[in-house]
């Protein structure tokens, strides 16, 4: 591989690093929210769940139509 397609490979990398570390995590509060506004239902419960060094909010809806519905929302 040549210095410079490796520069620009590492380059890109970085960049990608620094752009996911700069984007803030959702709190369990904004993915409540953002459940309630999408689906207009009713939450009815939601914790977190830690898998694989990553968090997942679990909420558990109550929509329109009667149903329960379970979404998985990343941190």
């Amino acid at each position: 591989m040549s210095v410079v397609v490796r520069s620009f490979a590492c380059a890109c990398v970085l960049g990608l690093a620094l752009v996911s570390t700069s984007v803030q995590a959702l709190s369990m509060k904004d993915a409540i929210e953002q459940v309630e506004r999408e689906t207009s239902g009713k939450v009815l419960s939601a914790s977190s769940i830690r898998t694989r060094g990553t968090v997942i909010y679990r909420i558990k809806v109550l929509m329109p139509d009667g149903r329960v519905r379970i979404f998985q929302i990343p941190a």
